[in-house]
């Protein structure tokens, strides 16, 4: 294999803990200039000012993204009571409010419950969100009226870890396209006396912790070294979460070629699954049929294995 194919055949995911001060789109910077590889993208936007798990994919993997993107978020987020600023978080614009010292914890976690379950959230007005094809935050930034749709989002759940007023530490575990900036916004209204987010780290993305993450400083000391190849986590993984139909040889070529395979019925209570090769390879993603005969298929909905 030369190195070209060497590259070609690199597919999969990085899992990196990203620093605070650096944009998502800095550390994919940093991972194709570190791997060569011209194809990695982000599975989910970190702001600068936020650190912890961010999934980049590598190689054909990029084609999973609106798969892992889509995945659950988990967050650790200090929360500072007692005024607002106009782009939810430390960084703007600082407006005094109520002071918070009356509040209790019992008040607080009451107001945090309500919170708890499929919610409309607002976006920040300092958001990557397009409005009519230009960003919020750009128009945010020109001083112009931002007017942004709320949106329904799933907050799984919520939990006090530290009571240390103003500041106050919580576990989020949301749906993808929660921001956690407007969660601390609302918050403050609800209990009437502001709330900002003055730090955010992801503890979670999808099946990935921070226990799977890599520091981004010792990823590049690897590029340096040649040997970051130990970090990559297979394509396969990347959507642990999805349950794995293992395909045979014969399944695999028809599938490659677009034709759908039978499915036996104790695979079939999910409606989406990934096809495994016998060696463990990400060959498809699937989706489940039953033809006017009633019998159920897997139709390849993204195919991946190209190898023979």
């Amino acid at each position: 294999m030369n190195s070209q194919d060497v590259k070609n055949a690199i597919s999969g995911a990085l899992v990196v803990d990203k620093p605070v001060g650096m944009t998502s789109h800095d550390v994919v910077q940093v991972i194709r200039n570190g791997t060569g590889l011209r194809r990695a993208g982000h599975t989910g936007t970190l702001d600068p000012r936020a650190s912890g798990v961010l999934v980049i994919l590598v190689g054909p993997a990029v084609r999973l993204s609106e798969y892992v993107s889509a995945s659950d978020k988990r967050y650790q987020a200090i929360i500072r009571l007692g005024g607002t600023t106009d782009t939810f978080d430390a960084d703007g614009k600082f407006t005094p409010s109520t002071d918070p010292s009356h509040i209790t914890e019992a008040q607080f976690e009451e107001a945090l419950k309500t919170f708890i379950g499929e919610i409309e959230q607002t976006p920040p007005p300092y958001s990557a969100v397009k409005v009519q094809g230009r960003k919020a935050y750009e128009m945010a930034r020109k001083g112009e009226e931002v007017e942004l749709e709320p949106r329904t989002i799933t907050v799984h759940h919520l939990e006090v870890l530290e009571w240390t007023p103003p500041e106050v530490v919580i576990d989020v575990h949301c749906s993808s396209g929660t921001y956690v900036r407007s969660l601390a916004n609302d918050l403050g209204k609800k209990l009437g006396c502001g709330a900002y987010l003055v730090g955010l780290r992801r503890t979670k993305s999808g099946r990935f912790t921070l226990r799977d993450s890599v520091p981004l400083r010792k990823l590049q000391e690897a590029f340096t070294a040649g040997n970051w190849y130990q970090y990559l986590i297979p394509a396969a993984e990347a959507l642990g979460d999805w349950p794995a139909v293992e395909l045979n040889p014969d399944e695999v070529e028809g599938v490659r070629h677009g034709h759908r395979v039978k499915a036996k019925e104790a695979d079939t209570v999910n409606p989406k699954v990934r096809g495994v090769s016998t060696q463990g390879e990400l060959v498809a993603l699937m989706e489940l049929m039953i033809t006017p005969e009633g019998s159920k298929e897997w139709q390849p909905k993204k195919v991946f294995f190209t190898s023979d």
